[in-house]
């Protein structure tokens, strides 16, 4: 397989350079910026170097190009909604056979967007399970659904948060967990619930992260288990093919 560590280091580093990039060039285009620190994402691809790498492991198993889709062609129909757009899909022979979504958050508002990514990210599984039980998809076997996070990682994602108690006590887990650690809680629980059949969380500071440097919080997590998992599927279902012929 293609050396995935190489290839997220410079997934990272490409993460923040287009983050700086599109932040200050905005600005300077159009004289005013978008509120908050949505300018340095509006711009987009500043996760495509992550879609890349995947397209890049989907080919290596032995999916032709032309049945990876990763700029157009990315919508599907949900049970809940009419349809959404995700960032990569392998569609072959009619069946589905991978759906990926890649998020990030930096700082320094971390509270609200935890919340945020936390309903995305059960309710676009919730809402592909279902279409999926209801034959949307045609004749297609499971899928395989994968979800990656990258975290800025800085003081306030890493400080203990108080959670809030009114009428009944959280899970003990998330007592004093600081947003990376709720991050970390969150994707744990998506991957061994079957919500997701790959999931990874990366770590990167804004100055370590220029220089590709990142880390991740358990094996489990790692992008080298995610990209395992889905080179694998993929593979399973190209030697298939290639043992039917």
């Amino acid at each position: 397989m293609i050396n995935v560590d190489k290839r997220v280091k410079d997934a990272i580093q490409n993460f923040w350079l287009v983050r700086n990039r599109q932040a200050q060039n905005q600005g300077t285009r159009t004289g005013q910026r978008d509120s908050g620190l949505r300018t340095a994402v509006t711009g987009g691809k500043h996760l495509v170097g992550f879609v890349e790498l995947c397209k890049d492991i989907l080919i290596s198993a032995g999916l032709p190009s032309a049945n990876v889709f990763w700029k157009k062609g990315l919508d599907l129909p949900g049970f809940y909604r009419p349809e959404k757009n995700w960032d990569l899909l392998a569609v072959i022979d009619g069946h589905l056979l991978a759906v990926l979504e890649f998020k990030a958050q930096v700082g320094p508002s971390f509270g609200n967007n935890f919340n945020n990514r936390t309903e995305e990210a059960i309710g676009n599984a919730t809402d592909l399970w279902a279409a999926y039980r209801e034959g949307a998809y045609a004749t297609s076997q499971r899928p395989w659904l994968g979800f990656a996070f990258i975290l800025e990682d800085c003081p306030k994602s890493r400080s203990s948060v108080r959670v809030k108690e009114t009428h009944f006590n959280v899970f003990p887990e998330f007592n004093e967990a600081s947003y990376a650690k709720r991050y970390e809680i969150l994707l744990t629980k998506l991957l061994r619930e079957r919500l997701y059949d790959g999931v990874s969380l990366l770590l990167t500071t804004k100055t370590g992260g220029i220089k590709g440097e990142y880390s991740c919080p358990s094996e489990e997590l790692s992008f080298i288990a995610f990209a395992r998992s889905l080179y694998t599927h993929a593979l399973a279902y190209s030697q298939f093919k290639k043992d039917k012929r």
